[in-house]
């Protein structure tokens, strides 16, 4: 497993021990806020992660550089870069790095974690992890992203399901916003903590308001076992790889939900 430097942002809350894995930090403790106290807390942890062929959003784990996303926005590229929006005297501004590598994906998670290679100037701002096994339908939560490019964009909704079944994976349904741009996002609590990451909608005519994110417990997992699902660029057949579902299976999952395009 690689080893992760120590870095901690000077107000970054304590991490707590044995559910770390060196990597991500949670924050039990953390009061709840509205939504817009929340994105003046976590937005600048949030990020927009660009390749040749299109966008997706992701959000930093770690200050050394440590980025989630979606699989499928970087799943087969080799150039990746993502920016940063940080605050502002007036508005927000841009930092864009452009040495970013993937050190783990896996495509049937659609998780994927990269690392900004980039010199930093300070550690970079982090999220915590939440507890995506506490969460309930009704429950407020919203997601920052950039659909269609829009830059730092915070969409809000509730929890309509916690454990929607499909292709054998279980999601997080929710009425908050994902569009196209907003996969590999942030879902948030009214605590600030991500419980889950954007991944998918339903894109059929006359349908709204059926989101779905990958439960945060499962990307937790992902990360522990790194490892496991390492990318290594001389290798195209690193990482595990699953077969294709049989057609008819695919064709009706495919009715069901579409998961946006970066």
């Amino acid at each position: 497993m690689e080893e992760i430097e120590s870095i901690h942002a000077e107000n970054a809350p304590a991490a707590a021990p044995d559910d770390t894995g060196d990597l991500y930090r949670v924050s039990p403790g953390q009061p709840a806020l509205t939504v817009n106290e929340n994105v003046g807390r976590v937005g600048e942890a949030v990020v927009q992660v660009r390749t040749p062929v299109g966008l997706g959003s992701g959000f930093v784990i770690h200050p050394a550089g440590y980025v989630l996303t979606n699989e499928h926005v970087v799943a087969g590229e080799y150039s990746i870069s993502i920016t940063q929006f940080r605050r502002g005297t007036a508005e927000l501004e841009k930092v864009t790095f452009n040495k970013v590598r993937i050190v783990a994906l896996d495509s049937k998670l659609d998780l994927a974690l990269l690392k900004i290679e980039d010199p930093l100037s300070a550690p970079l701002a982090t999220v915590p992890l939440g507890d995506s096994n506490t969460v309930t339908e009704g429950q407020t939560v919203f997601a920052i992203g950039s659909p269609l490019g829009l830059d730092r964009t915070v969409s809000q909704g509730i929890v309509s399901s916690r454990n929607r079944p499909m292709e054998g994976q279980l999601y997080i349904q929710t009425t908050t916003q994902i569009n196209p741009g907003n996969s590999g996002g942030p879902l948030f609590n009214l605590r600030g903590e991500v419980v889950g990451v954007s991944n998918m909608k339903a894109m059929i005519a006359g349908v709204e308001g059926l989101n779905f994110a990958i439960p945060i417990s499962v990307a937790k997992t992902f990360l522990r076992n790194r490892d496991a699902y390492a990318f290594d660029p001389r290798n195209p057949n690193s990482g595990y790889r699953y077969l294709e579902p049989p057609h008819p299976v695919k064709a009706q999952a495919a009715q069901t939900a579409v998961a946006p395009k970066p």
